[in-house]
């Protein structure tokens, strides 16, 4: 199992690196139901010590699909389509995704993904409380003045 590299962190922040996506496969966790194993999956909340948000990387081989439809109580959630094609379902409508399809599916939504492509299919997967942005972007945002570092 793949272990997430912490690049630096201080009170403001975490840094971590993942490697090349097409590594995301060597990553893999214990389900915490169902206790196997899953390989191609890493969570990145503990990681990173994120408060608001889970964001995972997800790894399918070509022509397979996650094993089990969810729903959430609580929480929404964001598919990019970062690697592949296929369908992706939610209750009882089908529709095709690609790289650069981005889903965002309610909490009580059933949802399934299916690789149909010949290669690995990448997809992160951005996980958070429904209705709990309350300000975003530039309402949330304050421009400061500093110098770079990198230059």
């Amino acid at each position: 199992m793949k272990k997430i590299e912490k690049i630096a962190e201080s009170p403001n922040y975490t840094a971590v690196n993942l490697g090349a996506l097409n590594g995301i496969q060597d990553y893999s966790l214990i389900h915490p139901v169902n206790k196997r194993e899953i390989e191609g999956k890493v969570f990145l909340k503990e990681a990173t010590k994120s408060t608001g948000t889970e964001i995972s990387l997800n790894y399918l081989l070509p022509h397979s699909e996650q094993p089990y439809f969810h729903l959430h109580r609580k929480n929404e959630e964001t598919y990019i389509i970062l690697k592949g094609f296929g369908f992706f379902q939610v209750d009882d409508d089908c529709f095709e995704i690609s790289e650069g399809s981005v889903i965002r599916v309610a909490p009580s939504g059933v949802r399934g993904i299916r690789n149909e492509s010949d290669e690995e299919m990448i997809y992160m997967v951005v996980q958070s409380k429904e209705n709990s942005l309350e300000e975003y972007t530039t309402d949330d945002g304050e421009r400061v003045p500093r110098e770079p570092k990198w230059r």
